[in-house]
């Protein structure tokens, strides 16, 4: 069996040995994913079978789940999403129990694409898809220690009636997340050559969230030696934004012209295109946070620093930058202009070469001594 038949069933094998551990599937579907990947290779589909996750119950149908499947995806399965009545999004329920941190069993893996982080992390699959509301792709991608990207609002279809959500991929790497934008935008055209070094404004705070000293020392870690390679070149501009929390809570509460939604999001979006003129990127903290148990956040925010780009619609990745002196995962933040997708996922190759690879998880690094 050559490598592109064996794929599939490589991830359903890995699948059957991790996730039992794990928990980060609520479905899976073998014989369909099987014979997709036969079909795939005997028409010579581009993506010739790929192995790939969708996020929750309703993933498979998602307009990024059939692009990908047009173009030669095979879907092996549904991952975990929070269970319902859930008041908080970081976490997720499998099949079988709720989802582990691949680093640390006892913390979350970030939500609500939790599963679907977990399984790239651990090569259960080799992207999967999700969605992002306030950080539901960016802060899982954090906290695993892999790439994830959310698109430029309404870039495309997205059930989410207030508009706060977009649709994301999350892969090992922004290099193995091409197909997925590749696939399922109109009118791809790589930007494979972004001139170096990438113009950028570092905040830690955003200019009002309280962010964990270890865990903004380790993203300031990254930038400095992303500017010491040359990749980046930071500008004297400052990053105060308002706090978005009630004009995001009021937005998708049914409000979006509530007076102090209306304020927040002019002054942000001003203040936004300041930062970002002549193709300047944003750099901060993907979260305030490290991973946090499977209680729950308690009164902190995981998504400080991730839902004024849903406010604002700009696309934006999560890249692993380092950990701190536990064990977490902790991720560097790329925010772009809106319309920049593919442009962000051209600089974020170019961070990810100046930075240190993502090591493997312990889980999955278990799970390849064991073969």
């Amino acid at each position: 069996m050559t490598r592109t038949t064996s794929a599939v069933a490589r991830a359903l094998e890995r699948i059957g040995r991790l996730d039992p551990a794990l928990h980060a599937f609520i479905e899976l579907w073998p014989d369909e994913a099987l014979a997709r990947e036969r079909e795939a290779v005997a028409r010579r589909l581009p993506l010739g079978g790929l192995p790939f996750a969708v996020k929750g119950p309703s993933g498979i149908r998602s307009f990024a789940a059939r692009r990908l499947i047009a173009a030669g995806g095979s879907p092996v399965g549904a991952t975990s999403v929070p269970g319902p009545g859930t008041h908080w999004q970081t976490w997720g329920q499998g099949a079988h129990g709720r989802t582990v941190n691949p680093w640390r069993a006892d913390r979350t893996p970030g939500g609500s694409s939790a599963g679907s982080a977990v399984a790239v992390a651990t090569g259960m699959a080799e992207l999967a898809t999700g969605s992002d509301g306030a950080g539901s792709v960016r802060i899982p991608a954090a906290w695993c220690g892999v790439f994830g990207l959310k698109t430029t609002n309404g870039l495309l279809p997205s059930p989410d009636r207030s508009g706060l959500a977009s649709a994301g991929v999350l892969a090992r790497s922004a290099a193995a997340a091409e197909p997925y934008l590749r696939h399922v935008l109109d009118g791809y055209e790589p930007d494979t050559a972004p001139g170096l070094p990438l113009p950028a404004v570092y905040s830690e705070d955003l200019g009002f969230a309280e962010v964990d000293p270890e865990v903004a020392a380790v993203v300031r870690a990254a930038v400095d030696r992303l500017v010491a390679a040359g990749t980046v070149r930071l500008l004297g501009r400052d990053a105060a934004l308002l706090d978005p929390v009630r004009a995001w809570t009021a937005i998708r509460g049914g409000s979006p012209d509530a007076p102090e939604a209306v304020r927040v999001r002019r002054t942000n979006d001003e203040r936004l295109e300041a930062l970002l003129t002549g193709g300047a990127l944003l750099l901060t903290p993907v979260t305030p946070n490290r991973p946090h148990g499977h209680e729950g956040p308690g009164d902190l925010y995981s998504t400080a620093l991730t839902w004024a780009f849903n406010l604002s619609g700009h696309p934006a990745a999560s890249l692993p930058a380092g950990f701190t002196g536990d064990g977490c995962p902790v991720g560097l933040q790329l925010v772009a202009a809106r319309g920049a997708d593919v442009r962000l996922l051209a600089a974020a190759r170019a961070v990810e070469d100046a930075l240190p690879a993502a090591p493997v998880p312990p889980a999955a690094g278990r799970a390849a001594a064991g073969r």
